[in-house]
């Protein structure tokens, strides 16, 4: 229930602000603000403790680089905040009083804290976590090294796989993505035309020769796609053509059907940009059976310090390094 306002009787009425003398040099003293009437300016601090370890306010000065009344300026700011002198200012210096004392580890701890953010924060700047689809991370090897050379407090963080780091949670800075994009909160960078082709291991073809017709690959052993991939164009163009042949395994990961291929086990789909740095592979289609964009994505408001254009030019320089041989059908069919 609402009740309407009476007057106060003088007991009732709130106290008058209650208002602290500062002694300042010369024993004089000077009528500060009232408690609590403004906001600590946690700045304020860092010329406190460098007035506390020059001893002075000329000391202070110097350390700071900055003029002596502005050290005293900052001095009655924050004595004016906590409603209560915190240095006796003499002739010999200046001198901590009870609650200058208590707060010095309070402002130290606050340095240490400020001081670990802001070496969080330039090691965060120097790493640079790159995401990209499994088997591409070979490309990357030798830039990667020169890269460092340039910048020594760059570190290159490689997640491959092929499930899609969540850009905007912040799972990567950047992303080489070999699928549309169309959300336009991240850019996207067209770096070239990723292809895949058919390729078998000597050790497989010695063993049960080559297909003579690709379009069937029956009596075969192929390598196949997890159907969680089912969608993607490689995965699309073997299906159809692998209906009568042996799927000896599906997997998701590049890495582990290059492996597979590797050691003879099938015929596999595979990223022209892996399997071409292989030489014990051979290339059984004469072109590209699946394509499909290769772009560079990142956040839209994402900060491009130094290190991190530096590491968007070394992806573009590197894939469309190996985009030209690719679009040039290396390989001849058997």
């Amino acid at each position: 229930m609402l009740r309407g306002r009476r007057a106060l009787h003088d007991s009732e009425r709130e106290p008058s602000p209650v208002h602290k003398c500062t002694p300042v040099a010369g024993g004089a003293h000077v009528r500060s603000e009232a408690v609590g009437e403004r906001d600590l300016d946690w700045d304020d601090l860092r010329y406190f403790l460098a007035a506390i370890r020059a001893g002075t306010l000329a000391g202070a000065s110097r350390a700071m680089r900055v003029e002596h009344t502005t050290i005293g300026r900052r001095l009655s700011s924050l004595e004016r905040a906590l409603g209560a002198p915190v240095v006796l200012r003499g002739p010999e210096g200046l001198k901590l009083t009870p609650l200058g004392e208590s707060l010095l580890p309070i402002a130290e701890q606050m340095e240490r804290s400020v001081a670990a953010a802001r070496d969080q924060a330039l090691e965060r700047r120097a790493r640079v976590r790159l995401a990209m689809p499994s088997g591409l991370s070979a490309l990357f090897g030798a830039r990667i090294a020169e890269l460092q050379k340039q910048h020594p407090k760059l570190s290159v963080e490689i997640l491959s796989g092929s499930r899609p780091v969540d850009l905007k949670k912040g799972e990567a800075d950047l992303a080489i993505r070999i699928a549309a994009v169309t959300d336009k909160e991240l850019v996207t960078r067209k770096i070239c035309e990723n292809g895949w082709a058919l390729y078998a291991s000597e050790t497989y073809l010695s063993r049960r020769g080559a297909p003579r017709d690709l379009d069937d690959l029956a009596g075969h052993d192929v390598i196949g796609y997890d159907p969680a991939l089912a969608s993607v164009p490689a995965a699309l163009w073997l299906e159809p053509r692998a209906a009568n042949a042996n799927v000896v395994m599906r997997s998701r990961e590049v890495t582990d059907m290059l492996a597979a291929t590797l050691s003879g086990v099938g015929l596999a789909v595979l990223p022209c940009m892996a399997a071409e740095l292989e030489p014990k592979l051979t290339r059984l289609s004469k072109g590209m059976v699946a394509t499909r964009p290769a772009a560079l994505v990142y956040r839209r408001e994402l900060k491009l310090s130094r290190e991190l254009r530096a590491v968007i030019d070394m992806v573009v320089d590197v894939m469309r390094a190996h985009a030209d041989r690719i679009a040039r059908s290396i390989g001849t069919a058997r």
